[in-house]
């Protein structure tokens, strides 16, 4: 069997191998082993090279073999984020003792877009009518749709309070809806007792980053099935899944996160 050579014009500081003997190639370090006429460049298994000199190991590298912890990246590959400590005071009331807090979310802005628009026209249109009857000296018109403007704006106020108060929550037990100023509803379902749960993103929500949640439980009707314009539905998504069905993945992360914590306000 001849020995293959090096392509012409090959920069002897460069590795040659023959690809079919790859896996078996191996550097010799008594010439007389080489096949091939003693040919220190020429391995056990026919293959041709130069040996490099091995590059040097960089300090992350070192640290890792001495089982050194490593510094945290710089863009963190969290899919879902920091889950928050404590319960708002409009939540708190609603959870018992042994459950287990997870997040809690308003509807995204949109759900306001109809409130807005009405304030905004509303607005435009008291300008143009106090500006023509002050300009025919209809003083009581002026009035009038002052108190109307006024009437409409108290209304768009009471929508938007009862939009702060609505809030959708997660447990490690269940979802749960609560909304309403006056009148109060909480509705809520047992995550054990979903049985599919999908959310949905018209080309507005994609662009605006909120969803529908639609939540199924064996098949019949839940006070808790369709909740519109939720923000930020994916990680909403993954907050439920990851809930449901590793839940012991969450109590790891949270114990991490509280052990991290506690290592840098020390200054280790």
């Amino acid at each position: 069997m001849t020995t293959p050579e090096p392509p012409d014009g090959e920069d002897p500081g460069r590795r040659w191998e023959d690809q079919e003997t790859e896996q078996f190639a191996r550097p010799l370090d008594d010439p007389s082993e080489a096949a091939g006429g003693g040919d220190p460049g020429v391995t056990a298994g026919g293959a041709y090279y130069v040996v490099d000199e091995p590059l040097p190991l960089t300090d992350e590298e070192l640290a890792a073999l001495r089982g050194e912890p490593l510094a945290p990246p710089l863009v963190p590959s969290r899919r879902v984020l920091p889950l928050e400590e404590e319960p708002s005071s409009i939540v708190q009331r609603y959870l018992f003792p042994t459950e287990k807090y997870r997040g809690e979310w308003r509807r995204h802005w949109i759900e306001l877009i109809r409130e807005i628009l009405i304030g905004v026209a509303a607005t435009l249109l008291m300008g143009y009518a106090t500006g023509y009857m002050a300009k025919h000296n209809i003083s009581s018109g002026v009035t009038i749709v002052i108190l109307l403007w006024l009437a409409i704006l108290v209304a768009l106020g009471w929508r938007a309070a009862d939009w702060w108060y609505d809030r959708f929550i997660l447990t490690n037990k269940r979802v749960m809806l609560v909304n309403g100023i006056v009148t109060r509803k909480v509705a809520m379902m047992p995550l054990l007792r979903v049985t599919d749960m999908k959310y949905v993103q018209s080309p507005l929500g994609r662009l605006l980053n909120y969803g529908t949640f639609e939540l199924e439980s064996a098949g019949q009707e839940q006070a808790l099935r369709k909740v519109d314009n939720l923000p930020n539905p994916n990680e909403l998504y993954l907050r439920i899944v990851e809930e449901m069905y590793e839940p012991e993945a969450v109590e790891a992360r949270l114990g991490r996160i509280s052990e991290g914590e506690f290592d840098e306000d020390d200054g280790t």
